[in-house]
């Protein structure tokens, strides 16, 4: 019986709510039988408030003998200065600037070619080839038959003299323009005689990369003969990741290592960052420019490049480990000064092999988790909504005057007898 007179009011209880929610008038004679036996009813203390309106979770305190079973670890926020190598692999061209066309202004036929091959050094002025052309043959004639005018001319005669002078500059201009040299002209002039071919000669100092003609060829205005570059420098262009960016600009010293010189190292600088990304790949074009001694490398290698960098300098940083990233914000858990974690939300900087640099949300000197902080957020967001991994307590336990299974005994005893 007294087994029986124990689980009454927890029955009365819930017939009670049953009639109060159907609206019977049952509840007003079923709710005094709950008031008398309320004495046997066992005081349970109300659980301790939580802020659930916190994304991040709840405070957690762990004892010593749980940090050791979850592997909790914890490390101290300090300031630091951390160095990366950002490497890149680019290949060798010849600089832009320092390349030459050399395309004829006329039409015309190549009557011998004076520089047969690609790959042959040439210097500047040096000759190319002969080309005989009617147009260059008709100037040549315009020219000395304007030198033998302005001969004739008497000088004190102003206006026809001035006239014969600007006709002979005109054929003089005329030759310059189609690539003639100042000195074929002047040989020209001096002699008196018509050649049948002249010569185009190189522009500029170089290596003949492309070579487009042949002896007999007819040549057109505007038509490629051969592609010659200055090699003394060359670019090595590459691509850095958009995330590395910040640390390669105009100026960056780079080093340079070619496989086809082991063991030797070489500096470059960074001489142009090209100003769009490329979408695929997100990665940016960068230009290094090398000085090239003895021409030893050629257009076409590919060459590894090294940026030393210093990613963080003296700035706070913590083990990537100690963070959780959840996708929407970056958390770490801070122990206070009575050994309770909670979350904190902080912003992260620059990512350098297991470390990365803090901007906001921690001071020097503070103590965070720095090993097992996923199961520490795990507990401590089922602690802001009440629940509880086993074992573990979440800022106060609950307290109870009475163990919670003795209610569950007596149901069970009750519905026993």
């Amino acid at each position: 019986m007294k087994r029986l007179d124990r689980s009454l009011p927890l029955v009365l209880t819930l017939g009670a709510a049953v009639l109060a929610a159907c609206g019977g008038s049952e509840v007003s004679e079923a709710a005094p039988a709950v008031d008398e036996h309320a004495e046997h009813i066992p005081a349970v203390a109300a659980p301790p408030e939580i802020d659930t309106t916190s994304t991040m979770g709840s405070l957690v305190h762990l004892t010593p003998d749980q940090e050791r079973a979850l592997g909790v670890t914890y490390t101290t926020v300090r300031r630091m200065t951390v160095s990366r190598e950002i490497r890149t692999v680019g290949r060798i061209d010849a600089p832009e600037p320092n390349v030459a066309d050399i395309t004829p202004k006329v039409d015309g036929f190549v009557e011998k070619l004076l520089v047969a091959s690609t790959g042959e050094a040439v210097r500047r002025g040096q000759p190319l080839l002969t080309i005989y052309s009617p147009a260059l043959v008709a100037a040549q004639e315009e020219l000395l038959t304007a030198r033998r005018l302005a001969g004739q001319i008497d000088p004190t005669a102003d206006e026809a003299w001035r006239n014969a002078q600007s006709m002979l500059e005109a054929s003089r201009r005329r030759l310059m323009y189609w690539d003639i040299t100042e000195k074929q002209i002047q040989q020209l002039e001096e002699t008196g005689e018509v050649t049948k071919t002249m010569m185009l000669v190189a522009p500029v100092s170089g290596i003949v990369l492309e070579k487009d003609v042949f002896e007999g060829q007819r040549v057109m205005p505007g038509m490629r003969l051969y592609r010659i570059a200055d090699l003394s420098t060359v670019w090595i262009e590459g691509e850095v990741f958009e995330q590395d960016l910040q640390f390669v600009e105009v100026g960056s010293e780079a080093h340079i290592e070619v496989a086809a010189y082991p063991g030797e190292h070489l500096m470059g600088l960074v001489s142009f960052v090209h100003p769009t990304i490329e979408v695929a790949s997100r990665t940016n074009r960068i230009r290094v420019t090398v000085s090239n001694p003895g021409l030893r490398f050629k257009p076409g290698m590919f060459a590894t490049v090294f940026f030393d960098v210093a990613a963080i300098q003296n700035d706070l940083a913590l083990p990537l480990e100690a963070v959780v990233i959840t996708g929407e914000r970056n958390l770490v858990f801070v122990r206070d000064e009575e050994g309770m974690l909670g979350p904190r939300e902080v912003v992260l900087g620059v990512r350098t092999g297991a470390l990365v640099q803090i901007l906001n949300g921690l001071a020097e000197g503070e103590t965070v988790v720095a090993s097992a902080n996923f199961l520490v957020d795990a507990e401590s967001r089922l602690g802001s909504t009440g629940s509880s991994m086993p074992g573990m307590q979440h800022g106060i336990p609950l307290e109870t005057d009475e163990p919670p299974d003795s209610t569950q005994a007596g149901e069970h005893e009750g519905h026993d007898d």
